[in-house]
């Protein structure tokens, strides 16, 4: 608590749905529909409204725990209380390495769309930026950073100012492209799922979808910043989230509408833009209208990274409090609130992304499989401060069925992924377990922070199983439904299993009380 003193509540309910919508509508509106439809077809939007529904709930988890208990890098810190170091550091790693790389995603976003006035800046047919344009991002990346130097309110301003205009263009985008060149037969010349249904499910994950809605987590990476968090984190998170889901439907309605019926002779999977809205405007004749996306393709992923560069920050603040990160990277800037060391951490991280990546779908693809596991825990936390008490009067009616329901759809969202995008994710996941062993042993820690999330390692190793004999890339050995609703009880059983785990844990470990003694002061 010494150094979170010096952070300033100054985050109100306007500024943190704005921080929330900043971070969804981002690049994702300007290649997530395309990406989406050349995998799915128009059942595109199915997928966007199925991955709506998994994040609100999710999200609403996220709420209560921000009501519990309001801390800066709350999103790391919650596995920690409730199940211990072993999970708590997988999980911060998990959130860490998929936040760092938000901010070359949009930069990389800002310049693909730049190279039309600069084409030296993008390499169309390698689909990768140049080496001016990696110079290009990291200016601009350097920007997101001092920008959240001088502090958080001048953020909290920037970032509203930046929302609200750049919420304007995919509303007139949608609006534009529904009276001009809305060819409706798109929607059946193909049919509409042509790569079947399972497609439109491994889309939410893999094409931008589950990337673009957890702009979301900002608001609870900053909770400890936030005026009256009680009441302005859910309905912050709950507002953004309902604008973003209607948003991104109709924009994936008119992307596919919008589509010449021509272009679509060798099937959706054919279509290819490097500027997909844009280019569209100028086939409908619409020059002015693809002057205005490529104008706001510079505003919208640029309020997207500020957004993230403020909650990454945060994050870092609190994995060094966690003793996940040097105690180095905990200190706040007296003057400016903010958590300045972290930041420039976070740049360096951000630079090995781009680097070696050089694109925004790369850089998506390695982000998004992972992410997903990093939320299912929270589902447990919720539960487990419920059933120690520290949750009190500040629960949301229903969490007892919005938790368990959260968790598994974060199970089968892992489940219909394909299954080499969760053979990287596993990777990285098995990486996280053995450093924190090696950190575990070096640092001689209990063994009770072992197993207090040991119900985590058993869980990857079931999603690895399953995954690899199911019908998203595995052998197929049971026809679907059958395999999803398989997964979806024993994700039901794990669930149980996690809580049992956890308040185990806590009540063994002792640290409700402080916990308890820690909110009071933070709501004080």
């Amino acid at each position: 608590m010494n150094e979170e003193r010096y952070l300033k509540k100054k985050m109100g309910f306007w500024s943190l749905t704005a921080l929330s919508l900043g971070g969804i509508i981002g690049s994702s509106w300007l290649f997530g529909p395309w990406a989406t439809a050349k995998v799915a077809g128009p059942a595109a939007i199915m997928s966007w409204l199925i991955g709506a529904f998994v994040v609100t709930l999710i999200a609403l988890v996220y709420a209560e725990l921000g009501m519990v208990k309001p801390e800066s890098g709350g999103l790391g810190r919650y596995p920690l209380y409730s199940n211990g170091k072993l999970l708590g550091t997988v999980a911060s790693y998990a959130i860490w390495f998929g936040y760092c790389a938000t901010a070359p995603v949009e930069s990389a976003g800002v310049i693909q769309y730049a190279h039309h006035f600069w084409p030296a800046l993008y390499d169309v047919a390698k689909e990768q930026l140049t080496p001016t344009g990696i110079l290009a991002s990291t200016v601009l990346m350097i920007f997101f950073v001092v920008v959240n130097y001088f502090g958080v309110k001048f953020f909290a301003v920037t970032n509203t100012v930046i929302t609200t205009i750049k919420f304007i263009v995919p509303a007139l985008t949608i609006l534009a492209f529904f009276m001009t060149g809305f060819h409706s037969e798109n929607f059946t010349s193909q049919g509409f799922a042509p790569y079947g249904y399972g497609a439109g499910l491994s889309a939410i994950l893999t094409s931008g979808i589950f990337f673009a809605y957890t702009g979301f987590g900002n608001v609870i990476m900053m909770s400890g910043e936030a005026v009256n968090p009680k009441r302005n984190i859910p309905l912050a998170l709950i507002t953004s989230l309902v604008v973003s889901a209607l948003l991104y439907a109709l924009l994936q309605v008119v992307f596919i509408g919008a589509v010449p019926p021509e272009m679509l002779v060798n099937g959706w999977s054919g279509i290819k833009f490097d500027s997909p809205f844009a280019t569209l405007a100028l086939m409908a004749n619409m020059v002015w209208l693809s002057w205005i996306i490529t104008a706001d393709a510079m505003i919208s992923p640029s309020g997207s990274a500020l957004a993230y560069t403020a909650g990454t920050s945060r994050h870092v603040f609190g994995m060094a409090k966690s003793g996940f990160l040097p105690s180095y990277f905990e200190a706040v800037n007296k003057q400016s609130g903010v958590p300045t060391r972290a930041l420039a951490l976070n740049f360096l991280m951000g630079l090995l992304f781009l680097f070696p990546l050089k694109s925004w779908t790369a850089i998506v693809a390695i982000v998004g499989a992972i992410g997903i596991f990093k939320y299912a825990t929270a589902c447990v936390t919720v539960v487990v401060f419920r059933k120690v008490g520290l949750t009190k009067n500040n629960g949301l009616p229903g969490m007892q069925f919005i938790a368990p329901l959260a968790f598994v759809f974060a199970t089968l969202l892992i489940y219909w992924t394909k299954w080499s995008k969760v053979q990287l994710a596993i990777i990285g996941l098995a990486l996280g377990l053995g450093g924190y062993l090696v950190a575990h042993f070096i640092n001689k820690n209990k063994s009770i922070e072992i197993f207090g999330g040991l119900y985590f390692v058993f869980y990857v190793l079931m999603l690895v199983a399953m995954s690899s004999i199911g019908n998203f890339g595995g052998a197929g050995l049971i026809s679907e439904p059958y395999m999803s609703i398989i997964v979806a009880i024993l994700g039901l059983i794990f669930y149980y299993i996690a809580v049992y785990n956890g308040v185990w844990y806590m009540r063994k470990k002792g640290n409700i009380e402080e916990l308890q003694d820690n909110e009071t002061q933070s709501g004080s």
